[in-house]
């Protein structure tokens, strides 16, 4: 059975950071790149970053660049998002998801096989 579960999300101040992991099993790992989406209410959902299968490329939307950054441990099936200088714009659900293709576009959610259930990040004094 394939599972992605993201998790680390929570309540934090602007400015503040957090790091959400997402653990995958299931299927090979290695063979995928990963990404990380978010959704916020009545908002479509938008890619915030991906890594490619072997960690070689990463991509970031222009809202995150030089605040978050991806990372993965393909020997524990783990994608890190470490999220710095957090804004209350950046307030969504946070989903993980896998692609075997890396010809797509990276934040076009639709390039993707596999999702996991979502981690609420709230960025709010």
């Amino acid at each position: 059975e394939v599972q992605l579960q993201a998790f680390g999300g929570g309540l934090v101040q602007p400015g503040g950071s957090l790091r959400l992991s997402c653990a995958a099993s299931g299927f090979t790992f290695d063979d995928y790149a990963i990404g990380w989406f978010r959704q916020a209410p009545g908002k479509e959902r938008e890619g915030v970053s991906c890594i490619s299968s072997n960690g070689g490329s990463t991509y970031y939307a222009d809202s995150v660049k030089g605040r978050f950054t991806i990372s993965r441990d393909n020997a524990k099936n783990t994608v890190y998002l470490q999220m710095n200088g957090l804004k209350p714009e950046d307030t969504a659900v946070y989903f993980c998801a896998a692609a075997i293709s890396g010809s797509g576009s990276w934040y076009n959610p639709y390039e993707y096989d596999y999702w996991g259930q979502g981690t609420q990040v709230t960025v709010s004094s």
